[in-house]
């Protein structure tokens, strides 16, 4: 079996974007898995459809976006395949083609929006700990105050997981930027914002707005 895993840490997203997230999953795939949430915040037991597995994080001296990088570790206890998606995407089509993509040890990454930057964007990734272990984990623990220079994860994540024979991108046309649309001509001004549904499986909301904010119908229809 598959697994399923977000993170949901502090107070930046209520429990409804776990709940949410659940329920997209469910209606979008046909792979067998376990939706686990890793977080700081046991009291979301009780609150949350008890299908969802919660799991405390082990280490507490990470903040923010830094406790995505715990998935990797020995103590997260993943084992096989593991699909993540950030709290903050609309799942708009079918996924079983994240679940499946590549091998059972490859580490697959959806390419960051704006490509100029050259690295890839975490907010979707698919990764076993059979292999991503040694690749991120040791590596990220050898080297942390060099590593944590980058701005974020995902700067991390791009750096270590891109030396593996194994790495693979995640076909553009599976996800868009819910802001800046396509990765071709991306919308960075705020008055190009037009939100129109792009071509994707996945809106991916980075940054504001959040999904609870769109007044887009097709958005609407999907966060439920």
């Amino acid at each position: 079996m598959k697994n399923f895993v977000c993170v949901c840490w502090g107070d930046k997203y209520p429990f409804e974007y776990v709940q949410k997230l659940y329920n997209m999953v469910q209606r979008n795939t046909t792979v067998e898995h376990k939706f686990i949430v890793f977080t700081d915040n046991v009291s979301m037991h009780g609150k949350l459809s008890p299908e969802i597995e919660i799991r405390k994080f082990f280490h507490h001296d990470y903040e923010g976006w830094w406790n995505k990088l715990q998935l990797f570790s020995p103590e997260a206890d993943l084992v096989g395949e593991n699909l993540y998606m950030d709290l903050d995407v609309v799942i708009l089509e079918n996924i079983d083609d994240f679940f499946n993509h590549g091998e059972e040890d490859t580490f697959s990454i959806i390419n960051n929006f704006n490509l100029s930057t050259k690295i890839f964007n975490s907010s979707i990734f698919k990764w076993n700990n059979k292999t991503a272990t040694d690749l991120i984990w040791h590596p990220w623990l050898a080297d942390r105050g060099n590593l944590k220079r980058n701005q974020g994860d995902q700067d991390v994540i791009s750096i270590l997981a891109s030396k593996s024979e194994k790495f693979r991108v995640f076909p553009d046309e599976w996800s868009f930027s819910y802001k800046w649309n396509n990765r071709v001509n991306p919308r960075y001004s705020k008055q190009d914002w037009t939100f129109e549904r792009g071509v994707g499986k996945v809106a991916v909301f980075h940054g504001a707005p959040n999904p609870h904010e769109s007044d887009q119908e097709y958005i609407k229809n999907a966060w439920k």
